[in-house]
């Protein structure tokens, strides 16, 4: 959709981002503010999870921001009136879901299933845009990866975001709440939590790169992933939110081009112009949830959103690396 189409459909509606001040869901709720929608921003700041109040800086009298977590009871008063909801709040690391299973429930099924049941109550006609995983297909049986493919997860959080998944398909064919998934894939950029390794490997190499250090990368560096710039990521969330075309459906956000991890690294520390790389063997543990070479299909998010990804990689590294260089105090620590 153009700009000003998108400018049409959210200016003065009712928006509701849980995990607004992480990283995909601040740069979602800034663009929505933007539009002129009315947004309001839930998320619970929880520690070591990707909440940054500072993601939403100056845009603090143009939204509402509720502290609160989507495990409470407080989503029933949240999810009322509100047009479009999109929800973003989640437990995302694979490594803290294997070692921590039951919060990873809590957060990525029990929540998911209470503001579904919030929204079924209170306002069965909103729209909702559940940000959803590609790591649900597990080790893929071909490339590109599309939507048919079997989901298989390798790790407690593929299991638990594949069924926070389905809740939404759920409820969309059985109580008629529109809803639809977006199936993320190593989604980079300004915002990304970068105070870990846990969370986006991505966002842990930039840090590494900005300090001089030396990243480490597992096997030979030939694995294929696919990437995909937080601000094309926004763009499918927007189209998503007003296409009644995608309810119901499970949608990939693939990036452009598969690119290897050797790639990956010398671009990044090219543009950097600090740190460096090396290979090092798998950590046995690891290796048993690696799924090697996995890239996704972005055919049907083009047919019903008329999505494509349209930042390349070196673009994307260079406006997150001049991000994290001027707001470094506020990420780091």
């Amino acid at each position: 959709m153009s700009p000003a189409d998108l400018g049409a459909a959210y200016d003065g509606r009712q928006v509701l981002v849980t995990g607004g001040a992480g990283f995909i869901g601040s740069n979602l709720a800034r663009r929505l503010a933007d539009l002129g929608a009315r947004v309001t921003v839930v998320d619970s700041l929880l520690p070591n999870y990707g909440g940054n109040l500072f993601n939403l800086d100056g845009y603090e009298n143009r939204l509402r921001i509720n502290i609160a977590d989507v495990r409470g009871h407080g989503m029933e008063f949240l999810v009322r009136n509100q047009h479009v909801i999109f929800n973003l709040a989640g437990q995302v690391s694979h490594i803290d879901s294997m070692s921590d299973p039951h919060t990873d429930l809590e957060i990525n099924c029990h929540a998911q299933l209470s503001l579904l049941e919030a929204c079924r109550r209170g306002n069965p006609g909103t729209k909702i845009v559940f940000a959803s995983t590609r790591q649900i297909y597990g080790v893929p049986q071909y490339v590109p990866i599309d939507e048919v493919h079997p989901v298989r997860p390798t790790d407690v959080n593929g299991i638990n975001k594949m069924a926070g998944e389905w809740y939404h398909i759920l409820y969309n064919n059985v109580h008629g709440i529109r809803a639809c998934s977006l199936r993320l894939t190593n989604t980079y950029g300004p915002r990304m939590l970068v105070k870990h390794s846990r969370q986006t490997a991505l966002g842990w190499f930039v840090r590494q790169a900005l300090d001089g250090d030396t990243i480490q990368i597992w096997g030979d560096g030939n694995q294929l992933r696919d990437y995909t710039y937080v601000d094309d990521v926004v763009d499918a969330f927007l189209a998503a939110g007003v296409t009644d075309a995608a309810n119901g459906h499970c949608i990939n956000l693939g990036g452009l081009r598969p690119v290897s991890h050797v790639e990956l690294m010398s671009t990044l520390t090219d543009i950097a112009g600090t740190g460096s790389w090396k290979l090092v063997p798998f950590p046995p543990q690891f290796k048993k949830i690696d799924v090697g070479d996995t890239y996704c299909t972005h055919a049907l998010a083009n047919r019903l959103l008329g999505w494509q990804p349209k930042t390349e990689l070196a673009a994307g590294l260079a406006s997150t690396v001049s991000f994290y260089r001027s707001w470094r105090e506020h990420y780091w620590n």
